[in-house]
């Protein structure tokens, strides 16, 4: 998997971010060939994407666009394996992230792990709308986050 980064600069937190990615990349049995974009943004930026693409006119913490289908994801017959196919994109809004990291007593580069992770899933096609699709997608975001060693 290739992760593309706007906006952050911390070279030690894109690495746990790709490791993150690679790991959860095995354990939804996702194909190799693809690419990812993370972009950090601030407050009135995410604001203004969450407005316009859900139609909620309030910050939030992780936005995801996914490009593809699940199935295309997992049908081997979907992806040209000699190509590397874009997925998606995952926005994180910093300042969120500062906010939450505090609020949950945790530090900020686990919060941006794990909004990344997140909006990873998202653009895999994993989704937490109905309680049973959310606990299979708690665990497993729990499962890859440990697997990572990103404690709480």
């Amino acid at each position: 998997m290739i992760v593309n980064f706007n906006n952050l600069g911390d070279s030690l937190l894109k690495q746990k971010i790709v490791e993150i990615f690679n790991i959860a990349q095995k354990e939804t049995n996702t194909k190799n060939n693809i690419s990812v974009n993370v972009t950090i943004v601030g407050k009135e930026k995410i604001k203004q994407l969450n407005n316009e693409f859900r139609k909620v006119n309030k910050v939030t913490d992780v936005l995801s666009f996914p490009l593809l289908e699940i199935f295309e994801l997992h049908d081997g017959e979907m992806l040209d394996e000699n190509i590397c196919t874009d997925v998606g994109d995952i926005v994180i809004c910093k300042s969120r992230a500062i906010e939450q990291a505090k609020e949950y007593g945790h530090s900020v580069q686990r919060e941006i792990c794990f909004l990344a992770l997140h909006g990873l899933l998202h653009v895999l096609g994993y989704d937490h709308i109905k309680r049973e699709d959310e606990v299979i997608m708690l665990n497993l975001q729990n499962k890859i986050l440990k697997k990572a060693q990103v404690e709480r």
